[in-house]
């Protein structure tokens, strides 16, 4: 598997929560059909169960450089660690009963699909390319070196509703398990 080391997370400024995400719980998503790594169409708002989806700015490239000032944006940094987080608890997440799991991010399929073979993701990354579902539902955005990128959240949905948002999202390497804490809180509170 590839491991991709995470930076020293002291030395990335924090995102802090700006209140953009206030408004996502409790929202029935839209049908809006996206397309998956795995060659799928993906529509949110019809899938039945429990749903994860992680939304992140872009995933970089080894050797390519990420754009000028990229570690100075909060909460920019991190989308492989991230994913491979999301990767390791894939397992422990299905156990307790998250139906799928789906990264998302603005950058197209065929770019995604270099990442997910990379980071050898057992579930499939997701593409708002055209930002069709950022704007339908109000997704938290940035806008750097002539991208419109996701600010990092993760939304957990039930039947087509989101029923709880992670947002700011930080360290990125954390999410995972900080969703499995809240899923297992659920478990015992019934």
């Amino acid at each position: 598997m590839s491991n991709i080391e995470a930076p020293d997370w002291t030395s990335i400024p924090a995102p802090e929560d700006d209140g953009a995400a206030h408004h996502l719980p409790g929202l029935k998503l839209p049908a809006i059909s996206l397309t998956a790594t795995d060659g799928s169409s993906v529509d949110l708002g019809a899938l039945t169960g429990r749903t994860v989806v992680y939304a992140y700015p872009r995933t970089g490239r080894p050797g390519v450089a990420n754009p000028d000032g990229w570690d100075a944006i909060p909460g920019a940094r991190g989308c492989s660690p991230q994913s491979c987080a999301f990767r390791d608890h894939f397992a422990e997440l299905r156990e307790l009963g998250v139906d799928r799991l789906f990264g998302l991010s603005t950058q197209s399929t065929a770019y995604q699909r270099e990442a997910a073979e990379r980071l050898e993701l057992p579930f499939p990354l997701v593409s708002d390319e055209h930002l069709t579902l950022a704007h339908a539902i109000g997704l938290p955005v940035f806008r750097t070196s002539g991208m419109t990128l996701l600010r990092r959240c993760t939304l957990v949905i039930r039947d087509g509703v989101v029923e709880h948002v992670f947002y700011p999202v930080f360290p990125p390497d954390r999410n995972a398990s900080d969703v499995i804490a809240w899923l297992r809180s659920r478990l015992e509170t019934g």
